[in-house]
């Protein structure tokens, strides 16, 4: 069901869209948790941070547009996210297998604890939970869980 989409590194020119869908799947995937930062926040982190200083993939369709996102640092798979229309499709599958080949000796994640179809999107792939909190560690004092992945 990924006809057409191509898995690439991001450049400069996609920090916009890769905020976008950053945006549009918080909101459709968490509406009970509050962020912390504002829209124009969270689009200036990734077009100063995100994109040049962090190994962030994209998903591109076929028209050129981003559909999906994933950042990468060293062991830990720390954002994955996708456009709420392109979820299902098996690009988070396609993500998730990169990630595992760009982190051959295991993976860790945290996702927060009221995201139930991260945890079993991210436990399909043996990812087990190793930790929970009570929010107070992130910005957006969520509770949340770490989840590993060894190999």
């Amino acid at each position: 069901m990924t006809d057409g989409i191509v898995l690439r590194r991001a450049v400069a020119a996609d920090a916009r869209a890769v905020a976008d869908v950053w945006l549009r799947s918080y909101t459709a995937a968490l509406p009970t948790v509050v962020r912390a930062h504002s829209d124009d926040e969270v689009r200036d982190y990734f077009r100063d941070v995100v994109v040049p200083l962090r190994e962030t993939w994209v998903a591109q369709a076929d028209d050129g547009g981003i559909v999906g996102m994933m950042v990468l640092a060293g062991d830990e798979l720390s954002q994955l996210y996708l456009d709420p229309g392109r979820r299902g499709q098996g690009i988070g599958d396609r993500f998730v297998a990169l990630a595992k080949e760009r982190s051959p000796g295991g993976l860790t994640l945290w996702t927060f604890q009221v995201n139930a179809p991260a945890h079993r999107f991210y436990e399909r792939h043996g990812f087990v939970a190793a930790e929970r909190t009570d929010g107070s560690g992130n910005e957006e004092r969520e509770p949340d869980v770490r989840y590993v992945w060894h190999p």
